[in-house]
């Protein structure tokens, strides 16, 4: 075994990109909600973008390690500890058997990511081994953490001097942007969706300029937003089409709900409108509670954003290969 689940923490799930292409036949993507952290846990311990983290939602839980190994925590900063001393987000950690993984107050943000170098022993269904709670799907059993869970992971660190390691792990140096790890935001950037004009001025107006909070009815399904009522000009049917993540729907009540990783793939309700994908991983980092607003932004400034958002993931992919070439190196020796 490599990790003992002594505390299941609250809902924590295995997520990697999610799963793609098989939308058409209703199977919703599910996959990590703050890509940004997912991709940066990743890379800080040599593995590509594609293998699954742990997802760990604003209580997360403690293990025992098994087996030697390298990790790396992202998102959120929730204080870990290991065997009670403080250990840094964003940088990778070199962990000794029978080490205990802890974590102390939240400082920021709602969700936090684990990788482990060489990725977890994982159950993939559909090319994917992203949790998806409502089919029991993926991850661990397609189930969320419980105390007493044992999972393993593909490479653990024997036969190394796990200090000399570590000290040279801490020894590369490199800088995160701010677009990276970018997590408490007050306003999300939106794109007009193609009903926007069905519903009242009022209704769009309020849109972007009143404030809206992430109720506790929320989860990895739909963010339930309690703000101004938006209402349409008039009642009208709609045929469900795609939805994506991001999606502001606007059910009868006239409260909206943003769609978030495990959303549905098709929707019947009116959208007012789909926040950028630079945003999600902000919008992902929000807690119940939390209070934001809505901007408004044309298509080819989301591209552009989102571009950018890419070419600093790729720079600080190159940073990092040094972490990636000393990780492969010990597990070869």
């Amino acid at each position: 075994m490599s990790f003992e689940v002594l505390k299941p923490g609250l809902l924590s799930t295995f997520q990697d990109l999610g799963r793609l292409q098989h939308q058409r036949w209703g199977i919703p993507v599910a996959g990590a909600l703050d890509v940004n952290a997912h991709r940066l846990a990743n890379l800080l311990v040599g593995n590509p973008a594609e293998m699954a983290t742990l997802e760990m939602n604003l209580y997360p839980p403690s293990f025992k390690v098994r087996q030697p190994c390298c990790i790396a925590f992202a998102g959120a900063n929730v204080s870990p500890l290991v065997n009670e001393l403080k250990v840094p987000m964003n940088r990778p950690v070199v962990l000794r058997a029978d080490d205990m993984i802890s974590f102390g107050p939240r400082l920021d943000g709602a969700r936090t990511y684990m990788a482990v170098h060489g990725g977890f022993q994982l159950n993939a269904v559909l090319d994917s081994a992203s949790t998806y709670l409502r089919s029991a799907i993926g991850g661990l059993n397609g189930k969320a953490l419980r105390k007493g869970d044992v999972f393993h992971i593909h490479k653990p660190l024997l036969g190394v001097d796990l200090d000399e390691l570590a000290q040279e792990l801490w020894d590369i140096k490199f800088s995160l942007k701010s677009s990276v790890i970018r997590k408490n935001v007050a306003k999300l950037r939106i794109i007009k969706s193609a009903q926007w004009d069905d519903f009242t001025p009022e209704s769009r107006a309020n849109l972007i300029t009143q404030p809206f909070k992430v109720t506790p009815i929320s989860d990895r399904m739909g963010f339930r937003l309690e703000g101004p009522m938006l209402k349409l000009s008039q009642p009208r049917q709609m045929i469900s089409e795609s939805v994506v993540f991001g999606t502001i729907q606007v059910p009868v009540g006239g409260q909206a709900i943003i769609l978030m990783a495990d959303r549905q793939t098709t929707g019947g309700y009116p959208k007012i409108g789909y926040v950028a994908s630079v945003d999600h991983p902000a919008l992902a980092q929000m807690a119940p509670g939390d209070m934001f607003s809505f901007s408004l932004i044309e298509m080819a400034e989301a591209q552009r954003l989102d571009a950018r958002r890419e070419w600093g993931m790729a720079d600080l992919a190159k940073q990092l290969q040094p972490f990636t070439d000393l990780l492969n190196a010990a597990v070869a020796a």
